[in-house]
């Protein structure tokens, strides 16, 4: 009697953990009003095969026109009509260099937008080109990706000069129930080789402290599924989860008892 005893505890004491809910929270034991201060990066800087928007404008439009790309006619169905944009595109090729009217190849890998429009600027006025030129240089090819156990894996692009890992994972519409929280993969490409991180969210000191903390092009976050999802990626292990299938086992032997010693 007292071995079957036992044995009914030992299920109801399963039943219970297999009701537990995951633990979800993100910044553990922090206190108030505590400071961090993550590491800075600088700006983005180009690299072979990234794309560029470069606009040059001027009070002579007709002079500027010659140091743009050919305009683009965009037709929008919805008001029936044409709309011309000027935007040059480049491309940078593998020598690092773009083809630039009049100026001809520039080198520019390894510079930010803001380098290259200093630079563009500064040949257009030296060789009296352009004397109130103004450069708008954007890198257009700027992604990086979530995946894992996400609510809306995917591709995002950079829409500010700076995205947090936290901004990216909200993006994608937070960790579901089955990520874990502190073990956050974070793949970074530098230069032809690939560098891992591993992201502790439960540790906010961890979290602002990351060379990571600040993403870069092309990172990739991979959000690491728990134990749970990998016993439910099967039918046996499902079941074996099942708060009900515990209940109704000891609910079973509860009855098997009453008849044997009653």
């Amino acid at each position: 009697m007292k071995t079957i005893s036992h044995l009914l505890l030992l299920l109801a004491f399963l039943c219970l953990a297999s009701c537990s809910k995951p633990d979800l929270a993100y910044f553990k034991d922090v206190p108030a009003g505590q400071i961090y201060s993550p590491t800075l990066v600088g700006e983005q800087k180009v690299a072979i095969g990234d794309r560029l928007s470069i606009l040059v404008s001027s009070r002579d439009q007709q002079l500027a026109h010659i140091f743009n790309l050919q305009v683009f006619t965009h037709y929008n169905s919805n008001t029936e009509s044409f709309s011309n944009q000027r935007v040059g595109r480049y491309h940078v090729q593998e020598d690092g260099t773009i083809d630039f009217p009049v100026l001809g190849k520039l080198n520019v890998v390894n510079q930010t937008s803001d380098e290259i429009s200093r630079m563009i600027k500064h040949k257009l006025v030296s060789q009296e080109l352009l004397k109130d030129a103004i450069v708008s240089v954007e890198l257009l090819n700027q992604y990086y990706s979530v995946q894992g156990e996400v609510a809306k894996p995917g591709r995002f692009s950079f829409d500010e000069d700076r995205v947090t890992i936290l901004d990216a994972l909200s993006r994608a519409g937070d960790l579901t129930m089955y990520g874990q929280r502190d073990n956050v993969l974070v793949v970074r490409q530098i230069g032809d080789k690939y560098q891992t991180y591993r992201l502790d969210l439960t540790d906010a000191e961890k979290i602002y402290s990351s060379p990571v903390f600040f993403l870069q092009k092309n990172d990739m976050v991979y959000v690491t599924p728990n134990s749970r999802r990998a016993r439910e990626s099967s039918e046996f292990g499902t079941a074996f989860v099942n708060p009900s299938l515990w209940i109704s086992a000891a609910s079973f032997l509860t009855s098997i008892c009453v008849l044997i010693f009653k």
